[in-house]
Order: C-alpha cells, then structure tokens, then sequence
C-alpha cells in the first residue's frame, strides 16, 4: 500500500516589480518555501496576469512606471476579492501604508525589512491578518498648509480638481468618467502637474495628493 502524501502544496505568488534584479532576488529567496507562478515589471499586467495564474497572493510595489500601485490595489481588490495583497516597497511612509490598506491592501513591507520579515508578512497575511512592518512610522511627517498651497496656486482649476481626486484614490479612469475627459488626457494632465510641481514619480504625486486631501481635511476640522 502506498503512503498517501501529507505534504501540504506551496502558496502561489505572483510578483510585481519594476526592477528585474529585484524580481529575481525574491524569487530565489521565497522559491523553497513559496510557488512563484508569475511576475511582472508593469502596472498594466498585474490583474491579467493574477486572473491567468490564480495566485494566492501578490507581492506588489507602489513604483510602478506606468500606474501607481494604489490604482493596482483598488483593481485587484474589486475583481479578484479574495487574493492577498502585500505591498512591498522602498518607501517607509505611514501614509502610503495606510492608503495602501484602505485601497483594499492586507500588508505593507519596506523593502529594507529583509526576507525573515517579508516571510513573517506573507504567513501572516495569507491566514487573514493584516501585517505592517515596524519600521513603518506610527506617524508620518506632514507638511505645513501653507506647502501645500504654494504649490496648488500654481495649477489650473482643472489641475487642481484632478489632484483632489487623485487624493480620494480615484484612478484616472474614474477621474476620466468624473471630469468628462479621455483617461490619455488625464495622464497628460497628471504629468504636467508633476512637471508643474517639481515631483519626480508617480508615487510621489499620490503621496502629494493623498497629503493635500488630509491638509485640507484638518483645516476644516471635525465633521458634527
């Protein structure tokens, strides 16, 4: 009589990272104990590719070269409701940790963390739980109003109305469907605020948003 097998299958994952080297230093750290059944460098792949190879969970950064990982979030969390999201990225910002688990993220791990925690993260995040790493701030250094308006004064309405609803999460398909625009004319649009305000990347025109919206939500002060 054979022995039945006990052996308990690997849990998939999908990565996403916009460096290569990156990509396949986690791959060859977490392939002993993790199936790595498919990976991706851009945006626009992630849920394609988690609906085409079914993973547990995906390991996602927040810099991605053509969307923001928000946006990815927000996808992923309305279409395939029970995948596991684990945010694993360069920045240690309470803010984009916390928006990250609003957008629907269930974890968020810097990447100087190391393997040990990102481990720890996944077999937390994989039994349900929600996992932020301890080098995350428990809060996160904000910027005075006044910033905020400089550097608003120098966009147009539309600009302006774009960067808000950039800060409630919106992708700029919504911000499209909102503003009566084509979504190509909201990226344009995107990138000349960037350009406008002197902000290099994606991430850190969501951050600047997301900073702005909660800028102006304390100047109102609490809703009766």
């Amino acid at each position: 009589m054979k022995r039945r097998s006990t052996a308990r299958p690997k849990p998939r994952l999908f990565l996403v990272d916009d460096h290569q080297l990156l990509l396949e230093g986690l791959r060859l750290a977490l392939q002993r104990d993790y199936e790595i059944v498919g990976e991706t460098q851009t945006g626009a792949n992630v849920v394609e590719g988690c609906r085409a190879f079914s993973p547990d969970a995906v390991l996602l950064d927040l810099s991605l070269p053509d969307r923001s990982g928000l946006e990815v979030i927000a996808d992923l969390h309305a279409e395939l409701p029970n995948l596991k999201i684990l945010v694993v990225t360069m920045h240690s910002d309470r803010i984009m940790a916390d928006a990250s688990l609003q957008s629907g993220a269930h974890g968020f791990v810097p990447k100087d963390a190391g393997i040990p925690e990102l481990k720890v993260a996944l077999t937390r995040v994989l039994a349900g739980e929600r996992f932020v790493s301890d080098l995350v701030p428990k809060k996160s250094r904000r910027f005075a109003p006044g910033d905020a308006a400089l550097g608003l004064s120098r966009l147009t309405p539309r600009q302006r109305e774009i960067l808000r609803l950039l800060g409630e999460g919106k992708s700029s398909a919504d911000i499209a469907a909102v503003v009566h625009l084509k979504p190509e004319t909201i990226t344009f649009h995107r990138s000349r605020i960037r350009q406008i305000l002197g902000i290099d990347t994606e991430w850190g025109l969501v951050r600047y948003a997301l900073l702005v919206r909660m800028s102006e939500e304390e100047a109102q002060g609490p809703r009766s």
